[in-house]
């Protein structure tokens, strides 16, 4: 399921041939494990078995393939998070938090997407990827506590929850597990909670 027009024209991905697909593939684990800046096409084109000429025949550039590994990553983890969400048997809202613990794409460096940033300067077309993805998992959030807790502020609690979470995965890069994730699904739970309010938890006599 997709959640925003924004979401859904930054984030297409052409159809890649199998040449360019292996491409794609190796680029996105090197980017990822050894950082855009320290990854060169040389490396990449070795690695996935192709000539540089081939690379840039299919992406034309650096630039546009570490705009493909973002879009790519994002919307594998759009699709595996949305499969959670849809077999979650609680909460979908939490859902997201045991996804971020539990789940998606390789994150032992940490959120691909803060690290992405990091490295790239702001006019970079791979730059406003991260923009939407993150945009786009705030946005999500929202929408779920507005069909789950429609009592509350959705953004503003939709906007803590993101905080939480993005806390949660930048840390993890440190860590190297999801303990601090599942830790933010249990301060998540006491935030709304707490945010029903002491009224209806505890409605007076005779209401």
């Amino acid at each position: 399921m997709t959640t925003t027009a924004e979401h859904t024209e930054d984030m297409a991905v052409p159809e890649l041939t199998p040449r360019a697909r292996r491409i794609l593939e190796v680029a996105s684990e090197l980017f990822y494990r050894q950082g855009i800046h320290a990854v060169g096409v040389d490396t990449i084109a070795a690695e996935s078995g192709v000539t540089k000429r081939t690379l840039y025949d299919r992406f034309g550039s650096k630039d546009n393939l570490v705009t493909a590994y973002l879009r790519a990553r994002h919307r594998a983890w759009w699709q595996r998070l949305e499969e959670r969400l849809a077999a979650a048997p609680g909460s979908r809202t939490l859902a997201v938090f045991d996804a971020y613990a539990e789940d998606l794409l390789p994150a032992d460096r940490g959120c691909g997407f803060l690290n992405a940033a990091a490295e790239l300067p702001r006019e970079h077309p791979g730059y406003r990827v991260v923009q939407v993805h993150k945009r786009a998992v705030r946005r999500r959030l929202e929408e779920l506590l507005r069909e789950e807790r429609p009592e509350l502020q959705a953004e503003i609690t939709a906007e803590h929850l993101f905080l939480l979470l993005e806390g949660a995965i930048a840390h993890r890069g440190i860590d190297g597990d999801g303990h601090l994730a599942r830790r933010a699904r249990s301060i998540a739970t006491q935030l709304l909670d707490a945010a029903l309010g002491p009224s209806r938890e505890h409605p007076p006599a005779g209401g």
